[in-house]
């Protein structure tokens, strides 16, 4: 099993010719195929393009599995197989089978992982591998567009039966990982099946990256109703073209006006990606983390406490105080949930903001990507807990890496 490149160019007409007439009749049917039906239609792709048999795998809630759409086929573990490798590292990965070759090829919507397409091969060449990488190309691009509406891709990613406050507070989640070619926003969240009151949000408009992370008052479903009532009135005042004063303004209102006897805590965070200048406002939450040439800059992101959101008449606070900072490239910024260093193991111990921040800046110096780094992190945090945190633990990074340096 190696990773591969693109093999050295083989003459043309060594790989199977590409039925245009065909491909072009699976694609128009693609628009319409129901999600179910997308396991066949990615088998008829492939004989067009002069491949093999194409399975298709996708990553459940908590990236320990990838699980096949043809419900025929067994789940593979993430941190043990060829597909989660290519998972993992998104990088293709080619398997001998004996008398053929798969060729694992990561599914990726942007700079979101959704899983991975195994090409079944007779041989390997530098067109094959370019239309395997086409053929997932496009069925990352029919699986973000259909698992919008589609019940039966969602239930097929599950492990475990979600509760109603989770199944609230996940139809407002954006994907897990966004990002540019400047900069990459990632975020976890658990328990996944039963969360309640925490929260992320981030959004791209033109050169700037809004993230927000929350955690609201109590752990039930009128928890998740505030911080989808938060992520709701953000995204209105974004929509709009408010700055950051405006989004944790429009925030604060829409809690004061229709739940005002809840409230959150909450970072909501603004980064220019072309300057790299940071604007961030704290309301009663940790502090924000930043990581800077593999430390944590003590204190650099420290703010005055300012009363959480949503607090209504005297109560409220007079104005947000809005603080700014200029990034380096290739700075980290982290914002995380008490329940990220609260989780107890067994003795009580807690994991702790010493532990937390040396796990990220050792699995970035080992060159893991952000939302990897992430993903291991979150099963540590699991494992320290026995998978049964007594809070909610979120955690958001954003990274910024201007092309131009």
């Amino acid at each position: 099993m190696i990773p591969v490149s693109d093999p050295p160019h083989a003459p043309a007409d060594t790989a199977p010719a590409v039925d245009e007439n065909r491909l072009e009749q699976l694609i128009t049917e693609a628009q319409t195929a129901l999600p179910f039906e997308l396991p066949a239609l990615a088998d008829r792709c492939a004989s067009a393009l002069g491949l093999g048999s194409a399975q298709i795998y996708l990553a459940d809630l908590q990236q320990r599995l990838l699980i096949p759409l043809d419900e025929a086929l067994e789940p593979l573990p993430t941190d043990h197989s060829s597909g989660g490798w290519a998972y993992r590292t998104v990088s293709p990965r080619v398997v001998d089978a004996g008398d053929s070759l798969i060729i694992w090829m990561p599914l990726i919507d942007g700079a979101e992982r959704l899983g991975v397409l195994a090409v079944n091969a007779a041989s390997l060449d530098g067109p094959l591998m370019r239309r395997s990488r086409m053929l997932a190309s496009l069925f990352a691009m029919l699986i973000t567009s259909k698992r919008a509406y589609s019940d039966w891709l969602a239930a097929r990613t599950r492990t475990a039966a979600m509760g109603l406050p989770a199944e609230m507070l996940r139809a407002f989640l954006p994907p897990r990982t966004i990002g540019s070619r400047s900069c990459v926003s990632t975020a976890v969240l658990e328990p996944a099946y039963d969360v309640a009151g925490d929260a992320f949000d981030h959004s791209v408009v033109k050169n700037v990256l809004h993230t927000m992370i929350l955690d609201g008052m109590g752990h039930d479903l009128v928890a998740g109703l505030t911080t989808s009532v938060a992520m709701a009135a953000a995204r209105n005042a974004r929509r709009g073209g408010g700055d950051l004063t405006d989004v944790v303004g429009s925030v604060d209102h829409a809690l004061a006006q229709w739940l005002p006897d809840h409230f959150c805590t909450g970072v909501l965070c603004r980064l220019d990606a072309e300057t790299g200048v940071l604007h961030w406002v704290n309301c009663g939450h940790p502090p924000p983390l930043l990581i800077r040439a593999e430390r944590v800059l003590a204190g650099a992101l420290d703010s005055h406490p300012q009363p959480p959101i949503g607090l209504a008449g005297p109560l409220a606070p007079a104005a947000r105080q809005i603080h700014e900072t200029k990034l380096e490239p290739g700075d980290c910024v982290l914002l995380y949930t008490d329940g990220v260093v609260e989780a107890r193991d067994a003795d009580g111990a807690e994991f702790g903001l010493d532990r937390f921040t040396d796990f990220i800046i050792r699995s970035n110096a080992a060159g893991e990507r952000p939302a990897e780094v992430l993903r291991l992190l979150n099963h540590a945090i699991l494992d320290h807990q026995r998978t049964q945190l007594r809070d909610d633990a979120t955690i958001l990074l954003f990274e910024w890496r201007p092309q131009y340096q």
